[in-house]
């Protein structure tokens, strides 16, 4: 007896027919077509599919995160759906270097028949940008015409809608500004770590005042350096002048949310602040990734087109590219280092802190 089984068919539910069916070839209308445009289509319709469940898991963090209260084990699964964005990008990068198979002269074969569709006009990867955080007017633009202006009706309704949502960025602004240890009891991280850096800083001078092997000229130079990164420094302490770095752009975190943030970093090690590192370290790698992918393609556009213009009418490689440099979410937290001490400087936690940063059971007080 022939026929499909019955049930549920492996065909059927994935759709292959209609998925395998999508690749139209257009340098076909003209003859035979060009080898290479089915690598080109079915490589951009998997970025596609993936962006689809980088989407998929933004939403998961966003309706997690998006409460008042965060539950520790909902924490855990906004770590596990950022590490599953983190490996699809690892992904993306590496279908670079299989659409690198494809030569210029083989591209040139196709390119004039793409003209005007370009990877500028992906709905889908707006919407990612988006939802990360990424504000209008913080784009790289290569028009003075708005980043939508290329798209479809349908697609730009989509993708404006999500100018106004809840981000990524918000969300984990807000939970960072909700952090309860900054201040308990009679510890006062932010004073403490105060102290710590100015006893760190004092002793950096006292070691290039006393350093032999440095020359007068040498000396000046590393004050020099240093009273930079006391000027650093005096703009974290104090909240005037980081509101004017909030009111200039050149920070975006809130001053409560970076301080929660370098707490999370430097104490890392206890026990109920590692998942809180985790999601921020996260963070921090998606910026990073998207940041390598946008840098892998701007190399391959260069390599594929010169200095023509894109299909969609960019400056191609070059436009890439200093997207690639402007174009980020998270510098703030990618920045923190700038201000960390090391651990030997680090203010020592009282013993009650350290217990409401550790697990409740312990077997000394079981």
């Amino acid at each position: 007896m022939s026929g499909k089984p019955k049930g549920l068919y492996y065909g059927d539910y994935l759709q292959l027919e209609t998925i395998l069916g999508a690749q139209d070839l257009k340098s076909g209308n003209k003859g035979d077509p060009a080898h290479d445009e089915m690598l080109f289509i079915i490589i951009h319709q998997t970025y596609e599919l993936w962006f689809k469940q980088v989407l998929w898991e933004i939403d998961g963090v966003v309706r997690l995160l998006n409460r008042e209260a965060v539950e520790e084990g909902d924490l855990g699964k906004v770590v596990s759906h950022l590490e599953r964005i983190i490996e699809i990008q690892r992904v993306l990068i590496q279908q670079i270097n299989i659409l690198e198979t494809m030569t210029p002269l083989d591209f040139l074969d196709f390119r004039d028949e793409l003209i005007p569709a370009s990877g500028f006009q992906s709905a889908q990867w707006r919407i990612v940008e988006n939802k990360m955080g990424m504000r209008p007017h913080d784009r790289h633009a290569f028009t003075k015409t708005k980043y939508t202006s290329r798209y479809s009706d349908t697609d730009r309704h989509k993708v404006e809608a999500t100018e106004e949502s809840p981000s990524l960025f918000d969300l984990v602004e807000s939970w960072l500004e909700r952090t309860p240890f900054i201040q308990v009891g009679m510890f006062d991280f932010w004073e403490s770590y105060k102290e710590a850096v100015d006893r760190m800083l004092s002793s950096d001078a006292d070691h290039i005042q006393t350093n032999p092997t440095l020359t007068k000229d040498e000396k000046t130079a590393q004050m020099k350096n240093l009273d930079g990164t006391r000027t650093h420094f005096s703009a974290l302490f104090s909240a005037e002048k980081y509101a004017d770095l909030l009111a200039s752009k050149e920070v975006r975190l809130s001053h409560r949310a970076l301080q929660a943030a370098l707490l999370i970093q430097l104490y890392r090690d206890e026990p109920i602040l590692h998942l809180p590192f985790r999601l921020l370290q996260a963070l921090v790698d998606i910026d990073e990734n998207f940041t390598n992918w946008r840098y892998r393609h701007a190399l391959m556009a260069k390599r594929m087109i010169g200095t023509k213009i894109g299909t969609g009418g960019s400056s191609g490689g070059e436009y890439l590219r200093k997207a690639a440099e402007h174009n980020r979410v998270f510098g703030d937290l990618n920045n923190l280092t700038t201000f960390f001490i090391p651990r030997s400087e680090l203010p020592k936690l009282p013993e009650n802190v350290r217990q409401k940063l550790g697990f409740h059971w312990h077997p000394d007080r079981a």
